[in-house]
């Protein structure tokens, strides 16, 4: 085993993200992804960091033909790693990609649903268009649904597409040799794309907000052109949300396959809590708003229970996360 698989293994073994390792050496995360990839090798006073940190030998380190010997801390994430090979993270990041632009049409969908509705109506309610009301009510109910409908079906498809890789954002994972260094290459030439399209998202949702100015100002008492700024507004607002969830959802496929930011092997654990200690959470909630309802027999008020157990849940989550590392 060359180096930058010793590196990989010893990371792996502790537990550590590549951000957490670099912290611990004091360099880089780049660093740390260059000496995984064989891209560069570690100063002499960096390898005797790596033997303190890891606490390996020296020898270990620098002689491929060393053999492991020395007792590693293992992570106790309660279930084995799963390898990952660098056939399944391409096809995992080709299949990401995709599912992008099927989400991200999908939520532009849901967005623009009610424009053509918004339309219609202020269309024959300021006798633009020659409809009844009923006609137009009725012709933007249908082109609402239609758009609600190919949303729905483009998000159960991708959905559908993506569920074998479950596992890779719930169970903690084992690059292969190789595959780190291709993520990190990939992301990094992904980044501009990135930045660029969250922040034109960005942009378009913060000024969506103009052409109802402008009509305020000038629009006078044509108030078709309120309604007609109102559906400007909420086109600018879905173009803005498409462009920032499709870069979001190519971002988080790096971050996965990495364990890195919102998948860390702590929150993977703390996801397992979460799906685990929300059913039982809820089904209790359920139950008390039925009980509480029928014996009082006071339903006008016995929905401020959901509010209060929105608010609670966090903090009971907290105190449930805290007993279960307490008990270890």
């Amino acid at each position: 085993m060359i180096l930058a698989e010793k590196i990989i293994d010893l990371r792996k073994r502790n537990g550590w993200s590549q951000e957490e390792l670099a912290e611990k050496m004091d360099v880089s995360r780049q660093s740390i992804s260059k000496w995984e990839g064989a891209q560069s090798v570690p100063d002499m006073a960096r390898i005797l960091r790596l033997s303190e940190i890891f606490g390996v030998s020296t020898d270990y380190l620098l002689k491929d033909d060393q053999e492991f010997t020395e007792p590693a801390v293992v992570p106790e994430t309660g279930s084995p790693e799963i390898p990952v090979s660098m056939e399944e993270a391409s096809d995992y990041l080709l299949i990401k990609g995709k599912n992008a632009a099927r989400v991200a049409l999908g939520v532009l969908l849901s967005a623009l649903s009610p424009v053509m509705l918004i339309l219609l109506g202020g269309a024959q309610e300021y006798g633009k268009i020659a409809l009844t009301e009923d006609q137009a009510g009725g012709l933007g109910l249908i082109i609402l649904i239609l758009f609600i409908g190919g949303a729905v079906a483009l998000f159960i498809t991708a959905g559908l597409r993506i569920s074998k890789y479950d596992y890779l954002e719930k169970e903690p994972i084992d690059t292969l040799y190789g595959v780190s260094g291709m993520v990190n290459e990939r992301r990094e030439q992904f980044r501009p794309v990135f930045s660029r399209q969250l922040t034109i998202g960005i942009l378009l949702c913060v000024l969506a907000v103009i052409p109802i100015g402008l009509s305020l100002i000038f629009a006078g008492d044509n108030e078709f052109l309120h309604v007609a700024a109102t559906a400007v507004m909420l086109v600018l607002i879905a173009i803005g949300a498409m462009l920032i969830v499709r870069a979001a959802i190519v971002w988080d496929g790096f971050h996965i396959l990495l364990e890195e930011g919102d998948y860390t092997r702590e929150a993977k654990r703390d996801l397992t809590l979460h799906s685990s200690f929300g059913k039982i959470y809820w089904l209790l909630a359920v139950a008390g708003y039925l009980a509480w309802s029928f014996i009082s027999n006071d339903w006008q008020h016995s929905w401020i229970l959901w509010p209060v157990a929105g608010v609670a849940y966090g903090a009971v989550f907290t105190i449930a996360k805290a007993l279960r590392n307490k008990n270890g």
